[in-house]
């Protein structure tokens, strides 16, 4: 192929030569001369591939697409948009994926209100188990419900329940609750027809007696915590298009959480370190899990997790938990909460926001003013104006808040 360059020292001087291929003794000689006329081209011979390999590094598996299109030069032609094969190209690597879901979000699309509260379908229940210890305080439930054919949802997401019953004061049927969906869109079933629930039963203790009053208890935790196999419930939705995972897959996953509020981040964790799909495969970014519970007896799903951080890659996954009645921060000595995790890795934190990282916070309303003082902390140590950081994380949609 003939090379040709103009000096950038000498505009004047044009300088034509032939490339050889390195093999032959006179491979370097025209980047002797390119450099010589001060063109600043690097001398590292094209074609070698040493600085970047597109088979290796650019995911194509081998298949040499791009180089043949490179020496093919302009007789190449680009292949139709289907190509059928009766093998795979050799050297690539064949992994079994599940995909049978994947067109539910694609093209900005996603599944919304398959059913509405006026006229909720019917779920099944298939299994429900607690979570926590005995040691930990309250009870929380893992819910698994088989939905009808054609109900849909994403990672993110949220389902309504109606609790059976009537309002003792309005006498009208209960109100839809809201809950954030603990799985993905595979379910724990992996076919595509359940859903997962993490469900905190409320319930108010007297001041005074130390007992239960069942006459506040909440109305649909407690029939969800109750629920036994073959139970149905009426639910609503899917809704919810806040709490998506990032459409760039290269981008930083960062997520807060507190108690159940770990539901929607389960998901997510399940889609990028444990289901064999192209999410999973395309991920080249790292999560980061902050979860605030306050006894380890209350640690939500951590067989779960610790099998995911045997899954990811090397610093692909990141997990600290904030234990507060056992642990201590380093800012003032007291109990280490979600936000002086936040703020103990400040610096960190800012720098993956900078680079495009996403941040997502579930749990009680109560713990986002700790979280937003700890933030406005670390930027001010950094020099950064929060309020106009936070301005520019919502405009770049890499802030994401779901509390209740």
């Amino acid at each position: 192929n003939e090379v040709a360059a103009f000096s950038l020292a000498h505009p004047s001087t044009l300088l034509s030569s032939t490339y050889h291929h390195p093999s032959t003794s006179s491979s370097t000689t025209l980047y002797y001369q390119l450099k010589s006329a001060g063109a600043g081209i690097s001398a590292v011979p094209p074609g070698d591939l040493l600085l970047f390999d597109p088979n290796v590094d650019g995911k194509l598996q081998g298949t040499n697409n791009l180089m043949d299109r490179v020496n093919g030069g302009a007789a190449y032609t680009l292949a139709p948009p289907k190509v059928t094969v009766d093998a795979p190209p050799f050297g690539a690597e064949i992994k079994e994926t599940q995909a049978f879901l994947e067109h539910l979000d694609a093209n900005g699309e996603l599944p919304l209100n398959f059913a509405k509260p006026q006229a909720p379908a019917t779920a099944t229940v298939l299994g429900r188990t607690k979570l926590i210890a005995d040691d930990a305080p309250g009870d929380i439930e893992h819910v698994i419900m088989k939905l009808p054919e054609g109900f849909h949802y994403v990672e993110g997401q949220s389902l309504s329940v109606i609790p059976p019953g009537t309002d003792a004061k309005s006498g009208r049927n209960h109100k839809p609750r809201l809950y954030s969906i603990a799985s993905t869109r595979y379910g724990d079933t992996l076919d595509g027809t359940t859903i997962s629930l993490c469900v905190r039963r409320a319930e108010f203790i007297d001041p005074v007696t130390g007992e239960k009053d069942p006459e506040k208890q909440g109305v649909c935790s407690n029939f969800l915590c109750n629920v036994n196999p073959g139970d149905t419930v009426s639910v609503a939705g899917p809704v919810g298009k806040t709490m998506l995972l990032p459409e760039d897959p290269t981008k930083d996953v960062i997520m807060v959480a507190t108690g159940t509020g770990i539901a929607p981040f389960r998901g997510f964790m399940h889609r990028l370190f444990m289901e064999n799909t192209l999410a999973r495969h395309m991920f080249g970014g790292s999560a980061w899990l902050v979860l605030g519970v306050p006894v380890s007896g209350g640690l939500l799903y951590k067989e779960e997790f610790d099998c995911m951080l045997r899954n990811a890659s090397p610093n692909q996954l990141r997990i600290d938990y904030a234990i507060s009645r056992e642990m201590t921060n380093t800012i003032d000595g007291g109990k280490l909460y979600v936000q002086h995790v936040i703020a103990q890795n400040g610096k960190e934190l800012f720098n993956r926001l900078d680079n495009g990282a996403h941040i997502y916070f579930c749990g009680l309303k109560g713990m986002l003013p700790g979280i937003l003082e700890s933030l406005e902390g670390v930027a001010k140590e950094q020099g950064v104006d929060w309020t106009a950081k936070l301005s520019e994380l919502k405009k770049n949609n890499q802030w994401h808040v779901e509390v209740y």
